[in-house]
């Protein structure tokens, strides 16, 4: 094996368990807490915008320390190695109870609150900071990153189907043990990123700076940019309804009645969301060239309205027909936002300030935007969608979503201004 192949090897390896480490619990906290603890949605909700939360606060710092003070690889590693221990102490909650009586006075799900909390606190900026260890270690070996990245991608989400798959083959959705999967892996992972190559810290040392410049608050600049703030605006958009997909997804499935295809197999059903996103993944390059960011991001948006129009209709008779196509539309609305958008960010701002516009796009879709959805949806969902007999009326739901998502794209289509040249 030369030294190429080597490289977008161990690359490879660092986005199989990027991703691994979250999709043991993300599609499945939604069963674990609602039909393994019995919480509310509103209880759900709380749990799962810790995500949001994470996103909103970390990954631009953490962008800023990598692009200013801390190699780069060195603090990947640090931040797999503390969500590992987090994600650990999970099915330890009974034990911290009785062995931390103040933890006595919290019910179970705060504890899993603060407890997912800090995990997000490590990892939702590992997101973005595997981008830029993989495009600084591409780029010192000479390598392209359009044309290699997306190859290498697409193993994050072949490790995220693995761990599906291996949460619901061992009988773990609805318990705590997909915590075990995801910690193990995640301090397996923390400790190889410090066997990556070099990657220095890219801000000059050697000119004066303002104070905004030495936090690395350049990133914040973009904003001035007409394109670039409605990039971020609509990021926004689309990670509110993103995050509708990860928090619902499963605990529909599962909502199936007991016994049946779907509800046995939910999460290996769901899995083919994944399946079509290695798909995509590989199609990215193509449809940059061929169609320009806009269409491209245009396309993400009015493949959510289908993804989550077909939901709509999953318990009709042709349900099973119409859940697979929603998992295999999913993955052109996952991708054609989200992996097109980190290499737009990475194609037009400079290389002192890129890390922090990494962390400011995961901020925008992880973050804000991720929040105003977990927050919203628990609350319309428990307001106007729980019949009167307990059950959640999926069909309404989903169809809020997907007129949501028509809407962001019809205003996507009026207002985002075509840039050829930038996304090619």
């Amino acid at each position: 094996m030369n030294l190429t192949d080597a490289i977008k090897t161990r690359l490879t390896l660092l986005s199989f368990f990027q991703f691994f480490v979250w999709g043991a619990w993300l599609t499945t906290i939604g069963t674990y807490c609602t039909e393994g603890k019995g919480w509310s949605f509103p209880q759900f909700g709380a749990v799962f915008s810790t995500l949001a939360l994470s996103s909103i606060l970390m990954p631009s710092i953490i962008g800023i320390i990598a692009d200013k003070w801390l190699r780069a690889e060195r603090l990947y590693g640090i931040l797999h190695l503390t969500y590992g221990v987090f994600m650990l102490l999970i099915p330890q909650i009974d034990y911290l109870q009785e062995a931390f009586p103040a933890m006595r006075n919290f019910a179970d799900y705060e504890l899993l609150y603060w407890l997912i909390f800090g995990g997000m606190l490590a990892y939702m900026p590992s997101i973005s900071l595997s981008n830029s260890v993989s495009y600084r270690i591409l780029k010192m070996n000479n390598l392209e990153v359009q044309k290699d990245f997306p190859k290498i991608r697409v193993w994050g989400t072949i490790g995220f189907i693995a761990a599906m798959w291996l949460t619901n083959l061992s009988g773990s959705k609805a318990s705590a043990n997909q915590f075990y999967i995801a910690g193990v892996g995640a301090i397996l992972l923390g400790l190889y990123a410090f066997t990556l190559p070099a990657c220095h810290p890219q801000g000059k040392t050697n000119e004066k700076k303002t104070l905004a410049q030495q936090f690395g608050l350049d990133a914040f600049k973009l904003f001035a940019q007409y394109r670039m703030a409605l990039f971020f605006i609509f990021s926004i958009l689309l990670g509110a309804a993103l995050q509708l997909s990860n928090m619902y997804g499963d605990a529909y499935l599962s909502s199936f009645p007991k016994g049946t295809l779907v509800e046995k197999y939910s999460t290996i059903i769901y899995s083919i969301s994944q399946v079509s996103e290695t798909i995509f993944i590989l199609t990215i390059p193509f449809f940059l060239k061929r169609f320009g960011i806009k269409n491209v991001m245009l396309f993400a948006l009015l493949a959510w309205v289908l993804r989550y129009g077909f939901f709509a209709y999953g318990s009709t008779d042709f349900g099973v027909f119409l859940i697979v196509m929603s998992c295999i539309v999913y993955g052109m609305a996952f991708d054609f936002f989200l992996i097109s958008g980190s290499m737009f960010v990475e194609a037009n701002t400079d290389s002192s300030i890129r890390s922090s516009a990494q962390g400011l796009f995961i901020m925008m879709t992880n973050g804000i935007g991720a929040y105003i959805g977990t927050v919203a949806s628990s609350a319309l969902i428990g307001a106007y969608y729980i019949l009167p007999n307990g059950q959640t009326d999926w069909q309404g739901a989903w169809l809020l979503f997907a007129g949501y998502s028509l809407v962001v794209a019809i205003l996507f289509v009026l207002l985002f201004k075509e840039k050829q040249t930038a996304a090619a």
